[in-house]
């Protein structure tokens, strides 16, 4: 074999994100970027040599050209064999579905998830153990520390291989093998769902909609909804993955799948829609005239986990992410059963679905899922709903009201400040944490500051703490306004402000939720001081 050690300079760049690394493309295509990370991985994870690489990702632009040369670097660090999708495509979730069915000693997952891509757009790569989930904080850790002194990376000289092709190769002495990007995803999550009872509902007359945004989840929704459910050709709209996402924000929220939320709208409107992301592992659930928000959805599946064959005699618990509205911890109490609040990144549910201690967790950001993989997922949460609505025959907005009705509504939003100077969006959260304490007992309108703090996550299986994970307002009456910094983007900051209400009156009920909430939005302006900070007047995205 012809195996090239290439020298090299360190990283001197900021640490990855929860989600891996992402950045614009031309970042990527600088020389030795990717490279570096890459071999920072094989350095520090023994296991990968003579063990076997699952690898793929969301067909973004460079997809293709960071897998020729992901698999010539394993070819040259000695892994066994690598198991990548056809076309170099695998979803997050498929990804970690194959990633444990193999045994696999991790995977490198290629996507910067919901955000655009294109030679323009964004790309991201990230490293999953072998459980099939995202790198817990110790190895990501070291991966991060290794390249910011690594000095050379090894590669292998070959030609790249055909992705196209199902079947074995070889490549040095690594042994690749295209695969079926779907199969096993199909096998496993037919498992977990009534799929009688859904192919019943889908061929009665039952209008639905599936938007793939042109993104990866396209071949998956249409081999399980179209072709094995019997869902009528073209449910699956935007189906062709492409490396531009269409031109498009592969985002499944409310402003940027516009067309499908007005497909349910009027009397004419669906009975269902449903979206998923970049790489497949979030979703936007729409009955006709109305939004499921990612947190009653979580809750609802909690609280109908029965009507699900692979959970039909119980759940241990369940878990959400900090800010995620509180909905599903009354049907927790209600249950009987734990609700853990854990940081946002979906690693953190990790420990507690290896343990069993949880069947079902979610994110506010349109994540949901269960104990069979190690990923957020989003067919499985759009598969959920359609066994759940299989069983209940009542239309979406029906089901939410009677949810209500029996739990209380949360009132719930999430307000986004988008590309935000970075050094003034600190600021603002440094000004917070001085001044929050101060805020205890202060009114708001009717709301009175009950308590203030900086959560902090002590990880109940193996002790591990994560502090500054977003700043709280409680307030006596039981809202929350919450407010954090994200790592998603690539440009500025994002900063995000999540509002919260938790109204059990049933005469008090509406449908607004902003009109519903709107002195707690004034309250949340005034008390971080947002238009003096970062110049908005209003936030860039509403869900």
């Amino acid at each position: 074999m012809n195996i090239q050690e290439i020298r090299t300079n360190p990283f001197d760049d900021q640490k990855p994100g929860t989600s891996g690394l992402r950045k614009r493309v031309t970042a990527f295509q600088q020389p030795r970027y990717l490279e570096n990370f890459v071999q920072s991985v094989f350095d520090t994870q023994e296991t990968l040599a003579g063990g076997t690489l699952v690898l793929g990702g969301d067909g973004r632009y460079y997809n293709r050209q960071a897998i020729q040369v992901i698999l010539r670097m394993a070819a040259a660090n000695g892994v066994a064999r690598c198991l990548v999708g056809q076309g170099g495509l695998l979803s997050t979730p498929a990804a970690s579905c194959v990633i444990r069915k193999h045994g696999a000693a991790g995977g490198l997952i290629l996507s910067a998830s919901h955000n655009p891509g294109g030679p323009d757009g964004d790309f991201g790569i990230k490293f999953n153990i072998a459980n099939g989930g995202a790198a817990p904080e110790a190895v990501t850790e070291a991966i991060y520390r290794r390249s910011r002194e690594i000095e050379r990376y090894r590669i292998l000289a070959a030609d790249d291989i055909d992705l196209e092709r199902i079947g074995e190769t070889r490549l040095g002495e690594m042994q690749v093998t295209i695969i079926d990007p779907v199969a096993d995803y199909a096998e496993l999550i037919e498992t977990q769902f009534d799929f009688d009872a859904i192919a019943e509902l889908l061929g009665g007359g039952f209008r639905m909609a599936f938007d793939a945004m042109h993104a990866v989840t396209g071949p998956y929704a249409r081999r399980i909804l179209e072709e094995r459910l019997g869902a009528p050709e073209g449910t699956v709209r935007n189906g062709e993955p492409l490396e531009d996402f269409g031109g498009g924000h592969p985002d499944p929220n409310l402003a940027h799948a516009a067309e499908l939320v007005a497909l349910t709208r009027g009397p004419n409107g669906l009975d269902f829609a449903a979206a998923s992301d970049g790489d497949g592992d979030r979703n936007m659930i729409l009955g006709r005239d109305c939004f499921v928000t990612p947190s009653d959805s979580l809750a609802i599946l909690t609280a109908n986990h029965m009507v699900f064959p692979a959970w039909r005699d119980g759940i241990p618990g369940v878990a959400r992410s900090m800010p995620t509205s509180r909905a599903t911890d009354v049907v927790a109490e209600r249950l009987g059963i734990p609700c853990y609040e854990t940081p946002t990144g979906w690693k953190f549910f990790g420990n507690l679905l290896d343990a069993g201690r949880i069947a079902f967790c979610g994110e506010e950001s349109f994540g949901t899922g269960s104990a069979h993989v190690r990923e957020k997922d989003g067919l499985w949460a759009v598969l959920a709903w359609l066994n759940l609505l299989a069983v209940e025959r009542r239309p979406v907005a029906e089901v939410l009201r009677d949810h209500w009705r029996r739990f209380g509504r949360h009132y719930y939003t999430r307000h986004d400040y988008e590309g935000i100077d970075s050094a003034a969006a600190q600021t603002l959260m440094e000004q917070l944490r001085r001044l929050m304490h101060g805020l205890e007992g202060e009114c708001y309108g009717t709301h009175q500051v009950g308590h203030t703090d900086d959560f902090r996550y002590v990880d109940p299986i193996d002790g591990s703490v994560s502090e500054h994970q977003g700043i709280r307002f409680l307030f006596e009456d039981g809202s929350r306004i919450v407010y954090r910094l994200s790592g998603t983007g690539t440009v500025g900051a994002t900063l995000r402000v999540y509002i919260e209400r938790h109204e059990t009156r049933p005469e008090r009920l509406e449908d607004d939720t902003q009109q519903a909430l709107a002195d707690l939005i004034r309250a949340s302006q005034a008390i971080a001081d947002i238009a003096y900070h970062t110049g908005r007047e209003a936030p860039d995205v509403v869900t």
